[in-house]
């Protein structure tokens, strides 16, 4: 069998491999394999083969590993605007209703209807904000 055939073998092992490890360590080593069986094709010997997988793989696993796994641990995107005050809490300054309701969010006034139009929430009453639609906040009250 030919070398070249074999470091292809070896590369396609390596790739499937990685599908079920996700570490790009195994995704590196296969490109250095895929990379040495071309090597292999145009007759270099077999210790030149080995030379060029060594470096190859040195060189992945030094330089593109480390970015690699800095691309993955992105922090999560950031909310912003009037999303960013979905989940924080409120504060009732007049009773909120199915229909009315004032309530202040961060120290800014906003007016508010209960999320369950069933609930009266009495002034003074701590709150969540669930859901903001236009300029009023859903509300439901903590517990």
């Amino acid at each position: 069998m030919d070398l070249w055939l074999v470091w292809l073998i070896i590369a396609a092992l390596l790739g499937i491999a990685e599908i079920f490890t996700l570490t790009a360590a195994l995704g590196i080593l296969g490109a250095a394999a895929l990379l040495t069986a071309g090597i292999a094709l145009l007759g270099l010997p077999l210790g030149a083969q080995l030379l060029v997988f060594a470096a190859a793989s040195t060189a992945g696993i030094v330089v593109v590993r480390p970015i690699a796994r800095r691309l993955l641990r992105q922090p999560a995107p950031q909310r912003f605007g009037v999303s960013a005050l979905i989940g924080k809490p409120a504060y009732v300054i007049k009773e909120v209703t199915a229909h009315d309701g004032r309530v202040r969010i961060g120290g800014e006034e906003w007016s508010a209807r209960a999320y369950d139009e069933s609930l009266v929430i009495p002034a003074g009453t701590t709150v969540d904000v669930i859901q903001i639609e236009g300029a009023t906040a859903l509300v439901y009250p903590r517990e």
